[in-house]
This record gives structure tokens, sequence and C-alpha cells, in this order.
């Protein structure tokens, strides 16, 4: 799926996942290292999952009927169809949605985060493009990586984020921690404090952007240990990616999908991305294994 195929769509499709992220910021109960914001995967697009207290509701955006709906736990249903939208009108059909449904809140700053063009949600009529077979495209291949991702995060015994979906960023990710705690500098926004309060090893996939137009996989340990990029990557075409301050293991989609076992290859790579990080940074990679998932070990017991 190369950037350059829907970059108009994703770049309205961003700020519609920024709007409804901004809704559950607001309303979400809080949790460590901002957990409470992304998004998560469905069997037809993403989801907030349950929110809000009264009443109590949540968001799903439908990538085959490409519908915005939103629920209530008192069995309200309402919805649009987002295709032909402006930015300014998704804004405006979705606070009128929340509003008819009696759900109150404040988004504190109505306008896209970190990206170049930061016009306000309710005065953006220039990003209005919205292709829906790229779009379910996009949703399709999170679908897969969600379930990569599923299967390496089970590999791990420690403290381990859900596999989720960051809006701001549009990245699926989940991320291992270590018990080490990270002091920050007095000029460390507080964002930045909470994410990475400890170590960490993020691991995951997204479709590119200015800096690397191209969809990838990728990997990054903070704080970076010394030498981190003379560590070796499989597959051999893995790569270590120069990012200024810091670097990501980077394992280029069309690689991946290039390869015989495109899953086995991708496991290969985002272990070989931690092992990295976790040797380096002195991880007790044993006693955080779980192999295929299991902790337990029952000698006796018949698989059968």
């Amino acid at each position: 799926m190369p950037l350059c195929s829907w970059a108009e769509s994703k770049e309205t499709l961003h700020r519609f996942l920024q709007i409804v992220g901004k809704v559950r910021l607001a309303v979400a109960p809080r949790r460590n290292h901002w957990w409470h914001v992304p998004f998560h995967l469905t069997g037809r697009g993403l989801t907030t999952r349950p929110m809000g207290c009264a009443p109590i509701f949540s968001i799903d955006f439908d990538f085959v009927d490409h519908r915005l709906i939103v629920t209530t736990h008192e069995g309200s249903l309402e919805s649009f169809s987002v295709p032909g939208n402006s930015v300014a009108s998704f804004y405006d059909q979705t606070l009128s949605i929340l509003g008819s449904l009696g759900i109150e809140l404040v988004i504190e700053r109505p306008e896209p985060f970190d990206l170049a063009d930061d016009t306000p949600f309710a005065d953006d009529f220039h990003h209005h493009h919205y292709d829906p077979m790229s779009i379910n495209r996009f949703w399709r291949i999170l679908a897969q990586v969600n379930l990569i991702l599923e299967e390496f995060a089970g590999r791990f015994l420690g403290k381990t984020s859900p596999v989720h979906y960051f809006w701001h960023t549009m990245d699926l990710a989940v991320t291992r921690f270590s018990d080490r705690h990270v002091s920050h500098p007095p000029s460390a926004d507080s964002v930045t404090r909470e994410a990475y309060s400890r170590e960490v090893i993020s691991s995951g996939f997204w479709f590119g952007d200015a800096t690397f137009p191209e969809p990838a996989f990728y990997s990054y340990t903070a704080p970076e240990p010394p030498a981190l990029t003379s560590e070796l990557l499989r597959p051999g075409r893995a790569e270590w990616l120069d990012r200024g301050d810091s670097h990501l293991a980077v394992y280029r989609y069309e690689l991946a999908r290039a390869d015989e076992n495109p899953r086995r290859s991708i496991l290969e790579f985002l272990e070989s991305a931690y092992l990295a990080g976790a040797t380096l940074a002195g991880w007790d990679i044993g006693r955080l294994a779980s192999p295929n998932g299991v902790t337990a070990v029952c000698p006796d017991a018949n698989p059968s």
C-alpha cells in the first residue's frame, strides 16, 4: 500500500481519527502511560471502547460500510456516512450526534496534533478526500498486523501494553516495559514523562509519513542504549534508521510481503529488535520470556 496511492485520503482520515481521539482523551478514565487514549481493532474497523459516565458510550469507525457510529449503554445508536465529509463537517456531525445523545464534553484543543497543517477542525474544509477502497485496505492490513503483534505480545511475561492504535501518529503498537524508572530533564513535556517513565521497547507498524514515505514495521528502545545499531537485525533486509537523536529498527512492509512466509519474517524481525535493545539494556530476557504465550509448566499434563 504505497503512501503516495492514498496520501490525500490518509491526511483526511488522520484528522477524523484525531477528532474522535480527542473525544476519548476528554472522557476516558485515566490509565498509566496514556493507555486510555488509543483505539482498538474491531471486526469492522476501530473503536474507542466504552467511555464516559452519563451516559456510557462508545464511538466506532466502520471501515466496511464507512460510517461513524455512536452507541450508548442505554441502547441508543446514531451514525452518519463518512465519505464526502470535510474535516469541518465531520467535526460538526460528530459533536451534533454526541449532543443529541446527551453526551456533554469539551475538547480542549480542537485542532490537529503534530501535523504540518494545524487548521482548527471547525475551519478545515480543504481536507475532504476519502477513498473507501483505500480506507478499507488500510483497516484490513491493520487487522492482520494486529494478530501478529498479539502473538508477539504473548511471548513476554513482563508488563506489556495492549496492542492498540495511536490516533495521533496513526501507528499500531505494543510496548514491553522493564521495572527501571527513567528520569527526564525538566524540559520534558508531560506526555513524554508519562509515556516513558519506565524503560521500554516498543514495536509496531505504521503506513509512512513525510520522513519515511512507505509502510513499515518498527521497533525502538527508550532510553536507547549505546551501540544499539551495532546489533544484528533479522531478516537481513531489516535495517537501522537514523532519526537524529535516536534510531528505529525498520522492516519495510513490501519486503515482508515478498517473503515466502511474511508472518514468520515479521515475528523474526520483532524478536531480533527486542533482543538487541533488551540485551544492551540488561533486561533479564530469560525470566521475562513466555514461549508460545505459556507461563505455567505442567510436565504431567496431557495435551490431548
